[in-house]
């Protein structure tokens, strides 16, 4: 019986460890960029986007395809290292197995 209580007890540390964490992951920032660099994207640990940058020089009105694309591409390229982000911080909770809903 005691050592029922011990266990959960660690149960009750560790969830209260990975809200922690899940809370610093919205504290976080990371930059997605495109074009080497004329645009970019920041996004949180939440996978939110907080700001697009484009630079002057990626603006054509001849070509606005272009454009969109490398804003896509910052955005995925931000959110992909989002994704990398949560899981090198979630990862040490859960042994890195990938929970669905988790994270």
């Amino acid at each position: 019986m005691n050592n029922m209580n011990q266990m959960m007890k660690q149960v009750k540390k560790m969830q209260e460890q990975m809200l922690k964490a899940q809370e610093e992951l919205g504290t976080k920032t990371i930059e997605g960029s495109a074009g080497g660099g004329v645009v970019t994207v920041q996004v949180n640990g939440h996978k939110k986007v907080l700001s697009i940058n484009i630079k002057p020089e990626a603006v054509d009105p001849e070509d606005v395809e272009m454009l969109q694309d490398l804003v896509l591409t910052a955005v995925n390229d931000a959110l992909g290292k989002a994704d990398e982000l949560a899981n090198n911080d979630m990862g040490k909770f859960t042994g890195g197995m990938k929970i669905p809903g988790l994270f």
